[in-house]
């Protein structure tokens, strides 16, 4: 069932605007008269219910495993009957694009529930938060500025961070309405999305279809860093391969951030056999969504 990611900055009111969404749900769901309604739950995933302090941010080691975690709780809930709502680790681009794909693989909706909250209100909520000792904790302030500054605010014309809804800081309540009806669909009737191919789950039918993925991702590896070696002191540029473009942001890509995102893409494709034909496209694609 849908996968609700809500996004914005610490101490904005995800988790206050999570609940909010939460109860309009489980009103909705207890009210109706449908079976395949009346059957559905509600299951809320975030730093807290995954016994996550808010230190793992502090190191890039502790904040992949808890990425990791978080991953891997949207996943094994995604199904027929739960909605899942997530306000965790969900200001990263790249980690809300892998959640889309998840959710697609299963045929069901999702979209980004982005909350609108100022980053001066959220100091001001930090720093209240700090000081009451009653109040589960803020964020110690290197690591408050930190989040802010990697923040990667949803952008509704992708279709990962798609369909987006905005929540400013004023509005009483999220537009749990609309959400619903995108969702759900305001005849009660669930819906379901077409997989593509670059999601759709099937076993591997060609036995050298590991090797070729591993093989265009290298290939397509080797491009990007002999261009870079090739015009060094260049901001930015665009590495045509094939009948594709690489996308480079403008400070240099490293071999090791290149390594790991080849081994993201590997790992979310290698039970999805991709179409020989599609593996060069989709992984030039991720690559350009990771570089952003």
């Amino acid at each position: 069932m849908p996968l609700i990611l809500v996004s914005g900055y610490p101490c904005s009111g995800k988790t206050y605007r999570s609940n909010q969404l939460v109860d309009f749900f489980n009103t909705k769901i207890r009210a109706a008269t449908e079976p395949h309604i009346g059957r559905l739950s509600v299951t809320h995933i975030n730093d807290q219910t995954l016994g996550l302090s808010k230190d793992v941010y502090r190191e890039a080691r502790s904040e992949k495993d808890a990425r990791a975690a978080e991953y891997s709780a949207v996943k094994r809930h995604l199904g027929r009957d739960t909605i899942i709502i997530t306000d965790g680790l969900n200001y990263i681009k790249g980690f809300r694009y892998q959640l889309y794909c998840e959710a697609k693989a299963v045929q069901t909706p999702s979209c980004v529930v982005h909350i609108g909250t100022p980053i001066e209100k959220c100091k001001e909520v930090n720093k209240e938060l700090l000081n009451d000792p009653d109040r589960d904790g803020g964020y110690p302030n290197d690591i408050f500025e930190n989040l802010v500054y990697r923040y990667e605010e949803p952008n509704g014309m992708t279709r990962w961070d798609s369909p987006l809804f905005t929540v400013p800081y004023d509005d009483a309540t999220p537009p749990c309405e609309d959400i619903w009806n995108t969702l759900i669909g305001n005849e009660g009737e669930l819906k379901r999305v077409k997989p593509n191919l670059a999601t759709v789950m099937k076993p591997a039918a060609e036995s050298d279809y590991l090797y070729d993925l591993d093989k265009t991702t290298q290939e397509i590896m080797n491009a990007v860093i002999a261009w870079q070696r090739d015009h060094v002191g260049e901001l930015g540029g665009q590495v045509a391969i094939g009948d594709k473009t690489v996308e480079l942001p403008a400070s240099p890509v490293t071999l090791p951030q290149l390594q790991r995102i080849r081994r993201q893409f590997i790992s979310m494709n290698r039970q999805h056999n991709l179409a020989k034909a599609r593996i060069h496209g989709s992984f030039i694609e991720y690559l350009n969504t990771s570089f952003g």
